[in-house]
């Protein structure tokens, strides 16, 4: 077969596979089952093509899997940190501490501490932290659904201005793209008023009067959970110091993080037989099946990059679009609809740092818009598929109710960006 020949059938296995990725509430294959499955046959095809050599081919692949696996051990070492915290109950010391009774102000408080929490942790710890909560706090589902619908898009704004509370951003990160403060400082305020809009116009569709009192918790309360909670919370937000400080790359600083913690709960369960908030108790916790999937997706677009289609992406782009923010809104909105992983993968792939570097305004919007353009549509999003899979949310519902607010929220937070460029 010619060259062009595999990479249309590289194309075509990329498609299908994003198209059942998409669909997966419907078919219900688990997306890192296709994503592995297009990797290895893009992989597959790549080899195939002989556009290299073998020798030539291999050492791409081995290229390609140094640097995604600082992303792989990084979101291990996270997901680890979260979930130690989990296991002590250690989000008990935010949710012992709400208990308001204003349906509109606990709104805007449920929103607030999702926006600056994911920040921190992730928007899809976060997402998952706040439903849960919601769950016990609010007993009619109408205003559930719409406290859900904030926590989505205020997860993905909130997540979008730090290197660890988006994946796609922290890929940014890990790639030199972007630099910490740089994009703490450029990113913050459109993310904010993305957030504050977005809650601004769904603050209308919640009907006025009281909530129900939250219930008394009745997760049992386990030993030294509030020290976890803050140790824990403390050692993510090192992260980034480490790497200014010592240069090592973030997974690094990541895994210095998850060994003192795993550290300090030996000690302090060393000798009371609690192996349940035990390290090696709480890994088996980890989900996996999201590692594997952004492990398979990166691979295939490693694959599609190494086969030279994203480069020709690329010259498409800039010869039709020749304005860089227009390419990044873009890009936002596609990702409503396709993963943000793979889009800002693709993107990385397709922009050279000698054509974009770091720290500049190019990567600032890709962070921002594939970030918080996720939120438009429920499964733009980990964040939105996390509340459609514990709500068993409608995807024409969330169209109806808060599709609009997310959008205009996205184009406020782009609109404040450009002004201040």
């Amino acid at each position: 077969m010619g060259q062009e020949i595999y990479l249309g059938l590289m194309v075509l296995v990329f498609c299908i596979g994003y198209i059942m990725i998409t669909f997966e509430h419907i078919t219900h294959i688990n997306k890192a089952t296709i994503a592995l499955l297009m990797a290895v046959i893009c992989w597959v095809l790549e080899f195939g093509s002989q556009y290299f050599t073998q020798t030539e081919n291999i050492s791409l692949l081995s290229e390609h899997l140094g640097s995604l696996s600082q992303i792989i051990f990084f979101l291990i070492g996270a997901l680890a940190i979260v979930e130690i915290i989990d296991a002590h109950n250690g989000f008990k010391v935010i949710s012992d501490r709400i208990n308001i009774e204003s349906k509109k102000k606990m709104f805007w408080v449920t929103g607030l501490l999702t926006f600056f929490l994911s920040s921190i942790l992730d928007n899809l710890t976060t997402t998952i932290v706040m439903i849960a909560f919601l769950q016990k706090m609010i007993e009619e589902r109408e205003d559930r659904l719409i406290f859900g619908g904030g926590v989505v898009i205020a997860a993905n704004a909130g997540g979008a201005w730090t290197p660890i509370g988006d994946v796609t951003t922290t890929m940014l990160w890990i790639g030199n793209q972007i630099t910490t403060f740089s994009i703490m400082k450029e990113i913050f305020i459109p993310s904010m008023v993305c957030f504050l809009v977005s809650f601004f116009i769904l603050n209308f569709a919640l009907k006025n009067g009281s909530i129900r009192k939250l219930k008394e918790d009745d997760s049992k309360a386990e030993p030294y959970g509030t020290l976890i909670f803050y140790l824990g919370v403390s050692l993510l937000v090192f992260v980034p110091f480490f790497k200014a400080f010592t240069g090592l790359p973030p997974f690094m600083g990541i895994l210095f993080a998850l060994s003192v913690l795993w550290l300090v709960t030996d000690i302090l369960h060393s000798k009371e037989g609690r192996t349940h908030l035990r390290m090696p108790h709480t890994l088996a916790r980890i989900d996996l099946s999201s590692v594997l999937f952004f492990l398979g997706i990166l691979l295939c677009i490693n694959a599609l990059e190494s086969a030279g289609i994203l480069t020709h992406v690329a010259v498409y782009l800039d010869q039709t679009f020749s304005s860089t923010t227009f390419i990044a809104i873009l890009i936002g909105l596609a990702s409503a609809i396709v993963d943000n992983v793979p889009l800002v993968a693709a993107t990385m792939g397709m922009y050279e740092l000698t054509q974009y570097p770091t720290d500049s305004p190019f990567w600032s919007m890709i962070a921002f818009c594939a970030g918080t353009g996720g939120s438009i549509l429920i499964f733009g999003s980990a964040a939105g598929v996390v509340f459609m899979s514990l709500e068993k949310v409608d995807f024409m519902w969330y169209v109806r109710r808060v599709s609009f607010a997310a959008l205009v929220g996205f184009f406020a937070g782009i609109g404040v960006y450009i002004l201040f460029q």
